[in-house]
This record gives C-alpha cells, structure tokens and sequence, in this order.
C-alpha cells in the first residue's frame, strides 16, 4: 500500500517536522536526488520553473510545487527563505 502523499503550500513548509534520518536507502539513490535537484535549480534561476518535491515529515509523506532556488548537500533553499534538508528529500520531478 502506497503511502498518501499531502500536497501543500509552500508557505506551509514551517508548520512541519522534517525527519532527521535519511529517507533514500542506497547512495545511488542519493545519487540521483542531487543531480536532479541541481537540475531543478538550473531550471528555476534560469527559466523560473516549478518542480515538484516529495519529502517526508514526522506528519507523513507530503510535496509542493514551487521553484528552487539553491541546492547543496545539506539543504534545498526554495524562494522566501525556506529550506528542507536533503535528507527528507524522498523524489524530485522536473
């Protein structure tokens, strides 16, 4: 059974408790993940587009669309000031 996926508001992002495990099991998994964040942040600074990232919380599986705006190895830092750390990270859709 798939576990129900929330999608919020990017403003929301505060209200929740980010895991503080690593959600992906394999580090070709981890792998992935930041190469198609990179990508993503290529896309929002150079085209302003949204993606969509799925990314675990103490209150369960939830995603938002919106853009990014800076990736590292720690953290995603989306337009406002708002960061979700790499480890709850679970998909990235570009």
């Amino acid at each position: 059974m798939t576990p129900e996926i929330e999608l919020i508001a990017k403003e929301d992002i505060s209200k929740y408790h980010f895991v503080h495990s690593e959600v992906l099991s394999t580090a070709e998994e981890r792998r992935l993940r930041y190469a198609n964040l990179s990508k993503a942040m290529i896309l929002g600074n150079a085209h302003k587009g949204k993606v969509k990232i799925v990314f675990e919380t103490e209150e369960g599986i939830k995603a938002v669309e919106t853009t990014i705006w800076s990736t590292d190895e720690n953290e995603v830092l989306l337009k406002g000031g708002i960061n979700i750390p790499m480890q709850s990270i679970r998909e990235v859709f570009i």
